[in-house]
């Protein structure tokens, strides 16, 4: 989240960010403004409490000389008093109280403040396309089959049966639709490890303090798989459980950047989808993904982001795939996240963009709620910045792959995933 201390030294330029997510001007500046103010009541009534508390101590030691001296009604009149300044204490540890819950209540939420390139823009309709597939998309002509369609030609996927097991939007993969998603995963996986990336195996839960660290709640409650008896979440995405991995921590600035890969299964409601976009893989409860996540001195967060941008970059090129890169808009962009840059890739058969990848910088948002500091080398603390993006999603790369890549002979595979794969082509 926010910190209390940037809103106050930079009011008005967070003002100013946040109306490129719809908030008009003046409404995010009272926003801002009572807050400022709970903190500074706040303020007042310690020092009020502080002052009370030396005045008990200073009266305790006269209480007990005053006894000494035989004087028992002056003592018993301090006494008194100095149980009354303990009521008044209570009720400004109350007040205290209140007005803490208030603050983190407003704190928590605030979107975080979007990055200076980040455009104006109310939906994804706003988004800005800065690179563009140039070469020439595959030609299929009108014989070529949407994935779904060639999943029930060669039975690689069952829509029908994962539906029958679970519920709609949980496919189930076999034969080689299934050795196709293990072969992306470990390709995956290696390019991250060739990169520099520490791969981890995470839990796929995680507890409420976790989800609140990385910023998936209270922001996206509704969208997570949740199991109240236990209180713990289906983790949404990998980041949730890697990220929390350095929860709590103060590292050196030599530690910087750290760099984690994890592939996890991912699980989210996608409550409100409908029509054309949520068939086939287009939009499930259950997918596969590779994550990667950078931990990073402030100083170096783009530059790492434009490399992370280029890791995902060099993967769909790896695979042959047409792709574009967005840079998402202020209406458009996740709730923690100050620049998001976004991949989708072309699918032939449905002939329509598919988003694969989102890659962001989250500056120091998630860092001051996960309390994740370093120590600079004159031993001052400040709070570390934090990466992610996807290296890659799994179904969506799956439904390009299998559409992109038909011919009357079957569907051929991408040749970086040959020593993958014990075979070429899916017939």
């Amino acid at each position: 989240m926010l910190t209390l201390k940037k809103i106050i030294a930079e009011l008005d330029l967070i003002a100013k960010a946040l109306t490129k997510r719809g908030y008009k001007e003046d409404d995010i500046k009272n926003i801002l403004h009572d807050l400022i103010s709970h903190d500074n009541k706040r303020k007042s009534n310690q020092q009020i409490n502080d002052d009370l508390k030396s005045k008990i101590r200073e009266y305790s030691g006269q209480i007990g000389q005053l006894y000494k001296e035989g004087k028992q009604d002056e003592a018993s009149s301090l006494k008194n008093e100095v149980g009354e300044i303990k009521e008044r204490i209570k009720s400004y540890d109350e007040n205290d109280k209140n007005l803490k819950t208030k603050i983190d209540n407003i704190l928590l939420s605030l979107p975080n403040a979007p990055h200076d390139s980040v455009p104006h823009g109310k939906s994804e309709d706003d988004n800005e396309v800065i690179q563009n597939w140039e070469k020439p998309f595959p030609n299929l002509g009108s014989s070529a089959l949407p994935h779904w369609e060639l999943a029930k030609k060669y039975n690689i996927i069952d829509f029908e049966l994962g539906a029958f097991i679970t519920g709609s939007g949980f496919p189930l993969f076999r034969n080689k639709g299934s050795k196709l998603k293990r072969a992306l995963i470990n390709f995956f996986l290696d390019e991250a490890e060739k990169a520099g990336y520490e791969e981890i195996r995470p839990p796929l839960m995680v507890n409420e303090a976790s989800a609140l660290a990385t910023g998936q709640l209270p922001d996206k409650e509704g969208q997570m798989y949740h199991m109240e008896k236990d209180n713990l979440y289906l983790i949404p995405t990998g980041e949730v459980p890697i990220t929390n991995i350095f929860r709590n921590i103060v590292l050196k600035e030599s530690d910087f950047p750290l760099k984690v890969t994890a592939y996890t299964p991912c699980f989210r409601r996608e409550a409100g989808s409908y029509g054309s976009d949520v068939k086939g893989l287009n939009r499930v409860h259950q997918f596969d993904k590779v994550e990667i996540v950078q931990i990073s001195h402030p100083d170096d967060s783009y530059k790492l982001l434009d490399q992370m941008v280029k890791h995902v970059e060099e993967l769909l090129i790896k695979l042959e795939l047409p792709y574009r890169i967005l840079r998402l808009c202020g209406g458009d962009l996740g709730f923690t996240s100050a620049l998001t840059y976004d991949f989708e890739v072309f699918s032939a058969g449905q002939k329509k963009w598919l988003e694969v990848s989102s890659v962001s910088n989250f500056e120091a948002f998630q860092t001051n709620r996960l309390k994740l500091r370093y120590k600079d080398d004159k031993g001052k603390t400040h709070l570390a910045h934090t990466l992610n993006g996807s290296a890659l999603a799994l179904a969506r790369i799956v439904a390009a792959i299998l559409e992109n890549n038909q011919t009357p002979e079957g569907i051929k595979m991408p040749k970086v995933l040959k020593k993958y794969l014990n075979f070429e082509i899916i017939n």
